[in-house]
């Protein structure tokens, strides 16, 4: 591709069949000369963008597209009509509003679409969009289901379409360079990963409502959508922190943060898919209108290594990254290395060495400092007192940005599918495993659970009619 000369959008968007191959490689970036500059490109090299679900997520992933000279907002879809309302009144002149994803999804002034709708929807939006040619920004959780996991991935790589998962850290700089490090093994062989995200919402929760009427605009029946149809709840209906209370219509908080958490292990140490997951937990303390679980403890075992899930919504500890003693979300993962450990969360990490076996990783001056009468604070290690690495990751440009280049380049994002199931896989895996109460084996060459004929028969989820699961594409 000549990069010096305008991209035609038209091209790229044809150009799919010979492209489309799923891959892992780093997306090739398009400059500013290629789309403008600070120049709006003419119409016809511009990616016109739908959104379905038009609350605050997809809002957020939407002026992150929006704020480029290449892109032009043509779609906003939600169910509540006075959301896409909203969204379509800053996009007034190219915008038009949907409360139906599938006429969205037939429009042909729409290119890509970013699907921000609440978790039980995406896997049918997801493969929907596919099917209409449509390149597509799917929100986290991909998906509730293994099931559901395997079909997405699948349709994307049929239709050849191009798809970011909404694991918006992934593009952080304090992942790169976590991810750098354990690869280029300043930590040694890691034997187990440790990670957690908790909170403490009390015992009431999320609360109760009394008044169940269905605010005027909103088609509460399409909402539910394939998950059970239950009494309108606004709490449910407000936002993603309160689907996480429901299990039917996302799963729980650990599909609602372990994609962001866990992405970091499965990065660094390339895994694959777990070969046992166990799970234990439950609804112990908090009584609100919701179903989900408070507390959650996963053991996921790999052939070299085990990882570790902890979540709890009724205390907020967060162990070395706690920070000031009051109640918040807290986060952090740790990898437990022979040569020391490392504990990281979305905006640092710090190394503890195990004596002196990180020392040939080290600059001479952080080690003479280390070891000098006058030093009294811990054993910590900052990236600053590392040697650097050989092969550094590139920064992003941007999740969101890497997503609208990728569609020009015709090569995956970082986050495509592909990668993500790994992420995806070990959590729907984690709840099927909760909901049974046993630990589940799964054949990662065959991509199948076994010796558990009624844990491989759930893993297949079942649509309220007339929704269906596209099962063909399990085959």
């Amino acid at each position: 591709m000549n990069t010096t000369s305008p991209v035609s959008r038209r091209r790229f968007l044809q150009e799919t069949a010979a492209l489309g191959a799923i891959g892992l490689a780093a997306p090739h970036t398009i400059p500013a000369s290629a789309i403008g500059g600070e120049n709006k490109p003419p119409p016809s090299e511009r990616i016109q963008i739908g959104l379905i679900g038009c609350n605050s997520m997809g809002r957020g992933n939407l002026a992150h597209c929006a704020k480029y000279p290449d892109v032009v907002v043509t779609g906003a879809c939600d169910v509540w009509k006075k959301r896409a309302e909203e969204v379509a009144a800053k996009h007034k002149d190219t915008c038009k509003i949907y409360t139906d994803f599938r006429e969205l999804l037939a429009a042909k002034d729409v290119d890509a679409v970013i699907i921000a709708t609440p978790p039980h929807w995406h896997a049918l939006m997801a493969i929907a969009a596919c099917e209409a040619k449509k390149d597509l920004y799917l929100q986290k959780p991909m998906t509730l289901h293994l099931g559901e996991s395997l079909a997405v991935r699948n349709a994307v790589k049929k239709h050849h379409r191009i798809c970011q998962v909404g694991t918006q850290m992934h593009a952080s700089e304090n992942y790169r360079r976590v991810v750098e490090l354990i690869r280029a093994g300043y930590l040694g062989k890691i034997g187990v990963v440790r990670t957690f995200n908790v909170m403490n919402q009390g015992e009431n929760g999320v609360g109760r409502v009394t008044d169940h009427v269905v605010p005027e605009g909103l088609d509460w029946n399409f909402w539910c959508g394939p998950a059970p149809l239950i009494p309108y709840n606004a709490i449910l209906a407000k936002s993603s922190y309160y689907h996480c209370s429901w299990m039917a219509y996302s799963g729980g908080w650990t599909p609602g943060m372990a994609p962001h958490i866990i992405d970091l292990p499965v990065w660094a140490l390339d895994l694959g898919f777990p070969i046992e997951t166990s799970s234990s937990g439950g609804r112990f303390i908090i009584n609100d209108d919701g179903d989900a679980y408070d507390h959650h403890e996963v053991l996921w075992r790999y052939p070299n290594c085990t990882v570790t899930w902890m979540l709890s919504l009724t205390n907020s500890y967060g162990f070395d990254l706690h920070g000031n003693p009051v109640p918040r979300r807290r986060l952090g993962i740790y990898f437990h290395g022979v040569n020391g450990t490392m504990y990281s969360d979305y905006v640092e990490h710090r190394i503890i060495p195990e004596g002196k076996a990180m020392n040939e990783f080290m600059l001479p001056e952080a080690i003479a400092k280390k070891q000098s009468k006058d030093f009294t604070g811990r054993a910590l290690y900052y990236y600053k007192d590392l040697q650097p690495v050989e092969n550094p990751i590139p920064s992003s440009p941007g999740h969101e940005r890497e997503w609208l280049d990728c569609i020009k380049s015709r090569q995956q994002p970082s986050c495509n599918p592909q990668y993500h199931c790994r992420v995806d896989v070990p959590i729907v895996l984690s709840l099927l495993s909760l909901k049974l109460g046993r630990s589940i084996k799964f054949d990662p060459a065959t991509e199948k659970i076994v010796g558990d004929s009624e844990a491989a028969r759930m893993a297949i989820p079942r649509y309220r009619p007339p929704w269906r699961f596209p099962s063909h594409y399990l085959r």
